[in-house]
């Protein structure tokens, strides 16, 4: 699973000039594939022969050819359906669709921050039953999937949020409130605590809920930082000198998921921060000792910061040129009701964005679940220009290392607020 999704970089501008330029569709007036824009083309019509073409994630197959099953047997004799399944993952939707729009397929699950670029792009419509699907999915996910206040997308998932993960036989619920704890006791018993510094989107917990801000432009394409600032209650050098501190314990090892995952299976590691991509194998090499809970608080400027998270939903989207839109809806709103839902958490194990089956009993259960829910309450919605990742990374890379040249910490925070907020 993709952990950084996708990369937002399509002006609010862009936006309002392709749909400016575009203008209001005409009642009647051809559409590039070949469509009418009536209210006819994409009304259902009886016994027609429906094909219908899905994008998913490969691991998702087995999980949609039993929903596509369940579709047509709801909906058999009223049409004649052909639906297929092409392997994509959501992370690059997006590049493969707009790669060639007017072929592309009808229905397709992609990473919520590619949503503002499909919809400038003219990928995808506004959604006609939008108050329902408001009321039946949690808020996150419907903002999510909504620009300007227009629900464009059908609210998949609402998961893509790391959390701590842990082993009972070390820690208690009190012990991994805070970093310093976890690191005290991982020394004491000489194992290692993981978190994968290489990549931005997790080095975002440290600046997150301090006070130092990050995000677009009005343009959209460019980047605002303060994590550079000499003033206020927390600088960005109290925040690059607890990442140092981190660094420093011989219980902190900077790694990708690989490394945690293997340090989990030879016992090495005990702790380390990941997402529900790694519940299955957790529970399968832990055991009765599987543990998670949301992301501890750390030491900076003398205070305990709540470590924050990026947050993100997968959505499904109906291809605003499909040859068969109103069936293509209907698909879409079947792969992600509540019943698919809770079946795509039972298989899959991934976190439902529909209310009801986040509320169920079998997901209220998953330690993974409930941990990123309690997470949610300190994160927010990726919405970042793609200058942010590389300097992110490069900063965060030397501070695991320990700054091994000594350079002035203001410098590096300069420099890498320079390249986050570059045009």
């Amino acid at each position: 699973m993709g952990k950084r999704l996708g990369m937002f970089f399509v002006t609010i501008g862009l936006a309002a000039v392709m749909f400016g330029c575009a203008g209001k569709k005409e009642e009647g007036t051809d559409l590039p594939n070949g469509n009418k824009s009536t209210d006819e083309a994409k009304t259902l019509q009886e016994n027609e022969e429906v094909e219908l073409v899905v994008w998913g994630a490969e691991e998702d197959e087995a999980l949609l050819q039993q929903i596509f099953e369940s579709f047509m047997e709801e909906y058999k004799g009223q049409a004649n359906f052909n639906i297929s399944f092409a392997a994509q993952s959501e992370a690059g939707c997006k590049d493969a669709l707009l790669a060639d729009l007017e072929a592309g397929p009808d229905v397709f699950a992609f990473a919520d921050d590619q949503l503002n670029v499909l919809v400038a792009a003219g990928a995808l419509e506004p959604i006609e039953n939008a108050n329902q699907l408001k009321s039946e999915n949690l808020p996150g996910a419907i903002e999510a999937a909504s620009v300007a206040d227009v629900l464009y997308a059908y609210p998949l998932t609402a998961d893509n949020v790391y959390f701590l993960y842990y082993n009972k036989q070390y820690f208690n619920q009190k012990d991994v409130e805070t970093f310093d704890r976890i690191l005290q006791i991982a020394e004491d018993n000489g194992k290692r605590i993981t978190m994968d510094w290489s990549s931005a989107w997790y080095v975002y917990a440290f600046f997150g809920n301090t006070g130092l801000q990050v995000g677009l432009n009005d343009d959209g394409i460019t980047n605002y930082c303060t994590w550079n600032a000499t003033k206020g209650d927390i600088k960005g050098v109290d925040v690059a000198n607890a990442m140092l501190s981190i660094a420093s314990s011989p219980a902190f090892l900077n790694t990708q998921e690989s490394g945690f995952l293997e340090g989990i299976q030879d016992s090495s590691v005990i702790a380390g921060i990941s997402g529900v991509w790694n519940a299955v194998a957790m529970k399968e090499t832990l055991g009765a000792n599987y543990g998670a809970a949301k992301l501890p608080t750390y030491t900076c400027a003398n205070k305990q910061i709540q470590m924050a998270s990026f947050s993100g939903y997968k959505l499904i989207g109906v291809n605003a040129y499909s040859k068969q839109y109103a069936w293509a809806s209907k698909l879409a709103e079947w792969i992600s009701n509540e019943e698919n839902q809770q079946l795509r958490f039972e298989m899959r194990g991934q976190g439902p964005a529909n209310k009801n089956a986040a509320a169920s009993a079998s997901v209220q259960e998953s330690p993974a679940i409930t941990a990123l829910i309690e997470q949610s309450e300190f994160s927010c919605l990726q919405r970042i220009g793609s200058s942010f990742w590389d300097p992110v990374s490069a900063f965060a890379t030397n501070m695991a290392a320990g700054n091994p040249e000594g350079k002035k910490l203001q410098e590096l925070l300069d420099k890498m607020v320079e390249g986050i907020t570059a045009p």
